[in-house]
């Protein structure tokens, strides 16, 4: 269902593997307007998936994105961490840890492997939630400036009603506001800014490495309006379901009239 899903969407599955496991399963209870989640996810297809070097031709490859799940386990966070360290420095690496803290058993060593995935990223994604679970509150821009230290070009934290703050090592900060909307679910709100966050940095040619790293605040702001005007979209239809580019065409205009 899920690859009928995406074939339909135009996903290009070809590095895709099948598995006779069970998928992963999520479950979602909305109390006081806040999904809340629990999941299936022992013995699941996740839990074996294996990187296989040479597997995916890094040099046909712009970006790879990691992150949710599949890293509260050690199998798949080091089967991600192998394909990483494949791909790095040839290719910009993404990262959302999108956390579940009801799939982590060990707080103390998730974190480590959170911050593990951080320093090597390019592009580091999370909401507020999650920098509140990872580091028990502190100072956003202080966790940034650490994070670009440590190699990042970008750093994007997403706050929900309260918009998204970025920031890059050459652009500096940049905030947007949220789009109002009338929220019907805000399942695959973060998803869907995340990969409109790629689409953008790709449809104003800035995702490759060295691009991304040259990018000024003029286009961090129209790629952070678009990725939200997305997440915008998701949370007035129910369940998680991103825009598809005709329902975003105005935010798409405006994301790439400046840089036609």
């Amino acid at each position: 269902m899920i690859a009928e899903h995406a074939s339909a969407s135009q996903v290009d599955l070809q590095y895709a593997t099948r598995s006779g496991h069970q998928t992963t399963l999520a479950f979602v209870r909305t109390i006081g307007g806040e999904p809340h989640y629990a999941f299936y996810d022992e013995a699941t297809a996740s839990r074996h998936w294996i990187y296989r070097r040479g597997s995916i031709p890094f040099d046909r490859i712009q970006a790879v994105h990691v992150g949710s799940t599949t890293l509260a386990d050690d199998q798949g966070a080091a089967q991600a961490l192998a394909l990483i360290e494949d791909a790095r420095g040839s290719v910009t690496i993404s990262f959302d840890p999108n956390c579940r803290p009801k799939l982590v058993k060990d707080k103390d060593r998730y974190v480590h492997l959170m911050e593990a995935f951080a320093g090597v990223a390019d592009i580091v994604r999370m909401s507020d939630i999650d920098y509140e679970f990872l580091y028990d509150g502190g100072n956003h821009a202080e966790g940034a400036q650490c994070l670009i230290e440590a190699g990042a070009s970008l750093v994007v934290i997403t706050r929900g009603i309260n918009g998204a703050q970025a920031w890059h090592r050459v652009a500096g900060v940049v905030e947007v506001q949220a789009p109002g909307v009338d929220v019907v679910d805000t399942i695959g709100a973060g998803d869907s800014f995340q990969a409109a966050l790629l689409f953008a940095l790709r449809a104003i040619g800035r995702i490759e490495r060295q691009p991304l790293a040259e990018m000024n605040s003029e286009e961090l702001g129209r790629i952070l309006s678009f990725a939200s005007s997305c997440a915008a979209f998701t949370c007035g239809r129910l369940g998680a379901d991103p825009p598809r580019q005709a329902d975003v065409r105005a935010a798409l205009s405006r994301l790439t009239r400046a840089s036609a």
